[in-house]
């Protein structure tokens, strides 16, 4: 089998209502009209794979690469959990409109109706005009009888928790929290690897085709957390060239990194593949190691190592975890998201 390395994929660009013309820009590429509402930069997402772009496997689906590589690939915890399976999906979002309000179904409803994942996801705020918003829980305690009726009169925000944010916030959005993405924002969204979303209520707006959107209104009901929370925001501190723990759950962790020097990261012990999320600058990834789980062929010099831009995302698979991290010098310091399943600790 050809030996792994980092990977980077095409660009997978999804047209949408509420999208915006700046996910184009922010990867270096000349700015059009298309209403780009998301990019997705790691998919094994039947529906829109991500594929390799560089070295020998170029071409290739990563839910195709998955399935041949198995534990070289997630990990021997992870595919042992997963089978052949990626677990994630991560995205960047460009919200030039208000997304609809929405929940998302947990794995035993997901399983039971759909025969896949649930979908926890969590957001780390990129840019943000001023006086956007979003919406992440309930503000109250509500009945499934009153949630039907705030539908129905379309008073639903009304009993939503509205946030105000600011670059470099963070939510953590467990399954059944309803929320919403305002307009004015650009997230980096990492998610499991599912497709499933109950949209609720959707401001009576046409969709791309001059027809109204689907909703889900009753699909939603047996999905959703009606409890309150003191907090929905997450807060960490923020340190330079140290991993900052952003959330921390059995269906991922995302780490912040934000460096300007060469950084060392060997990461084989959480038994995982790592994806790197490129928000600012430029850098340069180098694989040090191979750990191969019986096959520990390192890839050739020239796969070794690749160059990681803003608004782009690359995927590290498990048995080549033991990496270097080095800005460009032009760039100053490098922003990063680092997303794995912890193993080790769940």
């Amino acid at each position: 089998m050809t030996p792994l390395y980092p990977l980077l994929f095409h660009n997978n660009f999804h047209t949408i209502v509420w999208g915006g013309n700046s996910l184009k820009p922010m990867k270096g590429l000349p700015q059009d009209n298309e209403t780009i509402g998301e990019s997705w930069e790691v998919s094994a997402v039947p529906s829109s794979k991500s594929v390799v772009m560089n070295g020998p496997l170029a071409g290739k689906d990563l839910a195709t690469l998955t399935s041949e590589y198995g534990k070289l690939m997630l990990g021997e915890a992870v595919s042992e959990k997963y089978g052949d399976t990626f677990p994630l999906l991560v995205k960047f979002i460009d919200a030039a409109k208000d997304l609809s309000i929405q929940v998302h179904p947990d794995d035993l409803l997901a399983k039971e109706r759909h025969n896949c994942f649930g979908k926890t996801e969590m957001w780390y705020v990129m840019k943000a005009e001023p006086g956007s918003f979003l919406y992440s829980g309930l503000n109250q305690p509500i009945s499934k009888y009153e949630y039907e009726k705030r539908i129905e009169d379309g008073s639903i925000c009304d009993v939503l928790q509205r946030h105000e944010v600011k670059e470099g916030d963070v939510f953590y959005i467990p399954a059944g929290r309803i929320h919403a993405i305002g307009s004015g924002l650009m997230i980096a969204e990492i998610q499991q690897s599912s497709d499933i979303t109950y949209r609720i209520f959707d401001y009576n707006r046409p969709g791309l085709d001059g027809k109204p959107r689907q909703l889900h209104t009753q699909e939603a009901v047996d999905a959703i957390d009606y409890k309150v929370y003191d907090d929905y925001r997450t807060h960490y501190e923020r340190k330079f060239n140290k991993p900052v723990p952003l959330v921390v759950t059995p269906f991922f962790v995302v780490k912040l990194m934000e460096v300007n020097r060469s950084f060392h990261r060997k990461l084989y012990k959480y038994d995982s593949f790592i994806i790197y999320m490129c928000l600012e600058g430029d850098c340069t990834i180098r694989i040090n190691s191979t750990r191969g789980f019986g096959n520990d062929v390192m890839p050739s010099e020239e796969d070794t190592t690749i160059r990681l831009t803003q608004g782009n995302s690359c995927l590290i698979p498990a048995s080549v975890a033991d990496l270097y991290i080095a800005p460009n010098n032009n760039a100053g310091t490098t922003k990063l998201l680092e997303a794995y399943i912890d193993n080790k600790n769940y």
